[in-house]
Order: structure tokens, then C-alpha cells, then sequence
């Protein structure tokens, strides 16, 4: 079987300094990028190291969308699929 972990792309609203290196060291994630209080990245395979990760900081903001593979490019993402919430629950 050649079945690929799927990956999400997964952009989070920080108050304040984002966990930049917590997020970078958890399991399955590459591509950070920064851009103030806002953190994009790829989370591949489970997304637990990477929300175990944002413990002890203030999240406002997180999206999650599927990220496809080269293969995948003509498909297009239906509205509703990804994540997002605006900082409520817990």
C-alpha cells in the first residue's frame, strides 16, 4: 500500500510572540513561517504534536486546510473542509 499521511496547511493567530520553537520542534511539521503574531505551516500525519505544541500560549486564530501533494493540484478544497475557530472552546 502506498498511502501517503495527509497533510494540512495550518495557519495560527498568536496574542503576542507565536510559538515559534515549540512548533517547529513538534513531530510533523516543516515549512514555519512567521509574520508577527501570525504562524503558518505544514503539519503532516497526526496534528497532536503540533496543538500540544501551542500549550501556554494564547491562540485567537487557527485554520487548517488540506495541502495537496503535486498529484492532488487540480483538486481544489470544498468550502467547509478545513478547520477554523476563533479562539472559542477549550
Amino acid at each position: 500500500m502506498n498511502e501517503e499521511l495527509p497533510t494540512r496547511r495550518v495557519e495560527v493567530t498568536f496574542v503576542g510572540v507565536p510559538a515559534i520553537r515549540e512548533v517547529t520542534r513538534a513531530s510533523g511539521v516543516s515549512e514555519v513561517e512567521v509574520d508577527g503574531s501570525r504562524l503558518r505551516c505544514l503539519v503532516s500525519g497526526s496534528v497532536q504534536p503540533f496543538l500540544e505544541a501551542l500549550h501556554g500560549y494564547e491562540v485567537i486564530g487557527l485554520t487548517s486546510t488540506p495541502a495537496f501533494s503535486n498529484t492532488d493540484e487540480r483538486s481544489e478544497p470544498s468550502r467547509g473542509e478545513g478547520l477554523s475557530t476563533d479562539g472559542g472552546g477549550g
